[in-house]
């Protein structure tokens, strides 16, 4: 078996025998213009600012901690009303045992 490596396209060139990175006779660098290439570029920076003001940004952190306080304030006060409504049904039950009711 022969093999014939002269008609091997060589591995760092493309279909057209261009190096990575270097301009094409259309104008197009990877299969895209410049335009094309500079708005997916400021896309995907965009989306990423989006995505790390959305999951670090200040709104978010103060919002968790607002969160986290009106939890904890609503504990204590379902703790407090849990108490008082013991004392109050302990009054109730006396009141209906002296009645007889």
């Amino acid at each position: 078996m022969s093999s014939n490596i002269s008609a091997m396209p060589s591995s760092k060139s493309n279909s057209l025998g261009l190096h990575p990175g270097e301009k094409g006779e259309s104008g197009n660098w990877f299969g895209f213009s410049l335009r094309s290439l500079l708005l997916i570029v400021v896309g995907i920076l965009l989306f990423g600012l989006y995505v790390g003001v959305l999951l670090f940004g200040e709104n978010s952190l103060e919002v968790l901690n607002g969160l986290e306080r009106e939890k904890m304030h609503l504990s204590t006060e379902k703790r407090r009303l849990q108490q008082a409504n013991q004392k109050l049904q302990k009054k109730y039950f006396e009141l209906l045992q002296i009645t007889g009711g």
